[in-house]
């Protein structure tokens, strides 16, 4: 069950500012006051907490937010829920989502308001990130996905040299997405079996074969401090990022592409695993790809997210994937340049 503190002054604001807290100790309210400084004010807060127990909900102060709101659930609901749960509530046209580790440069919105201007058809927008600790590093350029069924975060741990200019990559990540809140509703949001990671790839494919682009936009900055909260090589990272991997590789590859690059994917996982069998991530691997396979033929029939595939979509979907391994390992960005 929700709990909900009196949203303030009603109306329709242009963003819907979303943000999931669980346990984020003192990034939370670090990253609402970041929005607090924001040049462009046209904007609600949604906070969403997951039944947190670090006492970061308690304190959150959102005194200097004019429209703003905290959920508090009882049970954690996970990622993709409570996204899920925060656009039904959202009364604006977009919706941007923003993690509790993360803090937003005073211009995000302001960015992003320039390039819906300037790309009126686009309903996806991806941000550059910047690592917290240090902005010569980059945390990611939007995320990337291998024609294999691998996805990473472009540009993650690179030099922030690397920043690629704007144009297209395969899908937002979660941490500064940016949607269309139409689009997101239509498209049913995210699949909240995955709880979390890779929730956002498995959108930004469903999108992807609906013809839907995701811009990148290199000028809406945010600073991220990177799975600050359930750690990058955590049990719990490694399981269900292995698991949702391959949920969305089996859910969204077009038949004939998986036909042609499921040797691929196959091959690939092994790698992974081996070059892990040594190492504190093994067994929650081994588990996510046992689970990852057992669920695998309920994800492709689904009938509630099968996407509407267009027609002549399937060379549109291979020009967003990226197709040399090496790029992966590297964890190079993988933008392409727009026209």
């Amino acid at each position: 069950m929700a709990m909900t503190t009196d949203p303030s002054p009603t109306g329709t604001p242009k963003f819907s500012v979303i943000i999931v807290n669980y346990n984020a100790a003192d990034y939370l309210q670090q990253a609402v006051d970041s929005l607090a400084q924001q040049t462009v004010q046209d904007f609600e807060l949604i906070v969403i907490d997951n039944a947190s127990h670090d006492g970061s909900a308690d304190r959150l102060d959102l005194s200097a937010m004019p429209r703003a709101q905290l959920v508090r659930n009882s049970r954690n609901l996970g990622f993709a829920e409570a996204n899920n749960q925060a656009a039904k509530l959202a009364n604006g046209q977009w919706l941007a989502l923003l993690n509790p580790d993360a803090r937003a440069a005073p211009d995000w919105l302001e960015a992003l308001n320039r390039a819906m201007s300037k790309y009126p058809g686009c309903r996806t927008f991806a941000c550059a990130q910047f690592d917290l600790s240090d902005r010569n590093v980059l945390d990611g350029a939007g995320d990337a996905y291998l024609l294999f069924g691998f996805p990473w975060r472009g540009g993650f741990g690179r030099a922030a040299r690397e920043l690629p200019g704007p144009g297209f990559c395969f899908s937002a990540c979660g941490a500064s997405a940016i949607y269309d809140a139409a689009l997101f509703r239509a498209a049913g949001g995210y699949d909240e079996r995955f709880f979390c990671y890779c929730e956002d790839v498995d959108l930004g494919f469903r999108l992807q074969l609906l013809g839907e682009d995701c811009r990148f936009v290199p000028d809406a900055v945010i600073d991220h401090a990177g799975s600050a909260i359930s750690g990058r090589a955590s049990p719990f990272s490694t399981y269900h990022g292995t698991r949702n991997r391959i949920w969305t590789y089996v859910k969204n590859m077009p038949l004939g592409l998986m036909a042609l690059t499921l040797p691929g994917h196959v091959a690939l996982t092994l790698y992974v695993l081996a070059r892990n069998s040594f190492t504190p991530r093994f067994i929650p691997m081994l588990r996510g790809i046992r689970d990852g396979l057992a669920g695998s033929i309920r994800m492709r029939t689904s009938p509630d997210w099968r996407a509407v595939r267009r027609r002549g979509v399937m060379g549109h979907v291979i020009r967003t994937m990226a197709w040399n391994p090496w790029r992966m390992s590297q964890r190079r960005v993988h933008v392409r340049p727009a026209p």
